[in-house]
């Protein structure tokens, strides 16, 4: 008799499940919100740029990370555990890739010239002017990288008074958004570091006082948004110089609007080559500097970069506001040792 009691107990505990919260329907929906978001954070995590549609979705990796901890949280709370933890795991990943960029590096002392640059995308040549010469003449910059430069936009920086703070110019101005520009307070000496692209990229030697000076590329590659364009965007940005045919001699900084995030490909494998990117360096890498506010629906990213080569040391990195464009102009200082 009391066995056969004993053994109805035991199997009424062991026979009693816990159902998950909402049954099936729930899970369904859990499911049509996971998918998305896991083929979303598949693409930058397996490098795949892909179309000018996964390029889109890649530059806005940031965002999924918010997006996947909210799909685990619920996932959890509704205890699917197979959700949870494929979720949870996949954000876990993202966070690791971008959670860098908000870690400044440790401060490198290092001896050697000190090195302001800017670069401004000007929007065809819309940019406010007189905002970008105010901001070069506050804050001591000493090369400035102009995107989108027009011949309207050279005129208008001309009565401004750019030639007055930066006398030294190769500039490449063209219609629409071709042209490109570098200013210096410093001599330039013409390069031909960059083949024929789609928009101009020149190249310039600024002859810095002491015994080193610094290779400047102004970098605007195609824009990854047309049909078949992604290719020439991946080879735009492949081609600009290697950082390690410098270490020699001169040092090198790419400075301008990349139309490319630090999740692209392409600029990863720019950064693997050595270059470093100084909102990264100095924790500001999640600062957008596309699209200003009021200017689009997309949220806002971070497209213009300015890199350098291994030895020069980033000291400080800034983002500003120019009416007239819908870029923000990115500012660095920089140390370049002798």
């Amino acid at each position: 008799m009391d066995d056969t009691i004993e053994m109805v107990e035991t199997g009424t505990v062991t026979g009693r499940r816990r159902r998950s919260p909402g049954g099936g329907k729930v899970t369904a929906v859990l499911l049509v919100v996971a998918v998305p978001f896991l083929l979303w954070a598949a693409l930058p995590l397996a490098s795949f740029d892909g179309t000018r549609y996964t390029s889109a979705l890649v530059a806005l990796t940031p965002y999924a990370v918010p997006a996947g901890v909210v799909i685990a949280v619920a996932a959890l709370l509704l205890r699917r555990w197979l959700i949870t933890l494929v979720v949870g795991s996949v954000t876990a990943l993202l966070v690791a890739s971008v959670l860098p960029r908000a870690i400044p590096d440790s401060p490198v002392p290092v001896r050697g010239r000190s090195v302001t640059v800017m670069a401004s995308n000007t929007l065809f040549g819309g940019a406010d002017a007189g905002r970008i010469v105010e901001l070069v003449r506050s804050h001591g910059v000493d090369v400035l990288a102009l995107e989108e430069l027009t011949p309207g936009m050279v005129e208008k920086l001309n009565r401004a008074g750019l030639g007055k703070v930066l006398p030294h110019r190769v500039f490449d101005a063209g219609p629409g958004g071709e042209g490109t520009g570098i200013a210096s307070r410093y001599p330039l000496r013409e390069l031909s570091l960059m083949r024929s692209t789609t928009m101009s990229q020149p190249s310039a030697l600024v002859d810095l006082p002491g015994p080193r000076d610094v290779q400047f590329v102004a970098v605007h590659p195609m824009i990854p948004v047309g049909e078949g364009t992604v290719d020439t965007w991946e080879r735009e940005i492949a081609a600009l110089p290697d950082p390690a045919e410098g270490r020699r001699g001169p040092a090198r900084v790419l400075a301008g609007d990349f139309n490319a995030t630090l999740d692209h490909t392409p600029l990863r494998n720019l950064l693997g080559q050595g270059y470093s990117d100084a909102a990264e360096v100095t924790g500001d890498g999640f600062s957008p500097t596309w699209p200003m506010r009021g200017r689009s629906l997309v949220p806002p990213v971070t497209l213009d970069h300015v890199l350098t080569s291994g030895d020069i040391v980033t000291r400080g990195y800034r983002t500003f506001e120019i009416a007239g464009t819908d870029h923000r102009a990115v500012l660095a200082h920089l140390a370049v040792p002798s």
